[in-house]
């Protein structure tokens, strides 16, 4: 088995370490009342995008996500916070310096003693959940079940999900899909995002993600019958029913998004395999982005 598919099967195990760190996520990630701008490149960026909605929504207060790479320091925020596997990416470094004076600075990491920790005060280390792999499946995962638990959700059913999900049968064969697209609606936008980027980086496959009600303002011209449209969480029910029309294969199940985001990834795995490819060394891609 490669590193990656192991990685994916030990997210339950993740989970329950990281649910057990939600007082240390409730004091860096929950702030109430501060304005909060979350930072990240990649997979990181779309993780900020899922907490800054489930902070918002928890009432803890404004949250912004912006890409690390199109900071620009024009808002005032009480507090930023960066997150970052290796700790090294450039663009999250660089944007960590660009920040005023005054401005609390979290990061979120899985690997001590790299330069982003000279440049916070707080720091969340999640090195047990730290990857081989050059596709980050568990670490954002448990950046997100960590959060969550921190903000206040009742998680007792995630760990079994997540159980399940490693064990469900796959929703479609990977021989039979051309066209993968992925929608989310709230904090799941981003796991949407996310479940994209990982078939595009583990299997070099065509795959796409939306918003979930803006999927019929245009994507789904493109859907036919080898097309699989995946939704995560609470995404109408009417775009299945687009999908139908389309000739694609619509497929939601009732486990916590971030066990459908595990079934996602074991997806990618398996249609990279069919591809011939190796998951473990994508293509042009390395472990962190690091320019001169």
């Amino acid at each position: 088995m490669n590193d990656t598919a192991l990685e994916i099967a030990s997210q339950p195990d993740m989970w329950s370490r990281g649910l057990a760190l939600a007082d240390e996520a409730r004091a860096a990630l929950g702030a109430s009342g501060e304005r909060m701008l979350l930072l990240g490149c990649g997979t990181s960026w779309f993780v900020a995008q899922s907490l800054a909605e489930l902070r918002e929504a928890a009432g803890l207060g404004e949250t912004d996500a912006v890409c690390a790479s199109e900071f620009v320091p024009r808002r005032r925020y009480d507090r930023v916070v960066a997150i970052t596997r290796s700790g090294t990416s450039t663009e999250v470094l660089d944007a960590l310096r660009r920040l005023p004076a005054g401005v609390h600075r979290v990061a979120v990491t899985a690997v001590a003693g790299e330069p982003v920790d000279d440049l916070v005060d707080t720091r969340i280390l999640l090195d047990f959940a730290d990857e081989r792999s050059v596709v980050q499946t568990r670490f954002p995962t448990t950046v997100l079940a960590m959060a969550r638990a921190g903000f206040g959700e009742d998680l007792g059913h995630l760990v079994a999900d997540g159980v399940d999900a490693l064990a469900a049968a796959l929703p479609a064969d990977p021989a039979a899909i051309e066209h993968l697209v992925f929608l989310g609606t709230g904090w799941t936008i981003g796991l949407a995002h996310e479940a994209a980027l990982k078939v595009r980086e583990a299997a070099q496959f065509w795959s796409e993600s939306y918003p979930a009600m803006d999927y019929r303002h245009g994507p789904v011209a493109v859907a036919g019958p080898r097309s699989l449209v995946w939704s995560f969480g609470a995404v109408p029910d009417a775009l299945d029913e687009a999908a139908q029309q389309a000739g694609a294969l619509p497929y939601r199940d009732g486990r916590d998004p971030l066990a459908q985001l595990l079934l996602a990834q074991r997806f990618a795995v398996a249609l990279a395999e069919h591809r011939g490819l190796d998951p473990d060394h994508p293509r042009l891609l390395t472990r962190s982005v690091v320019t001169a």
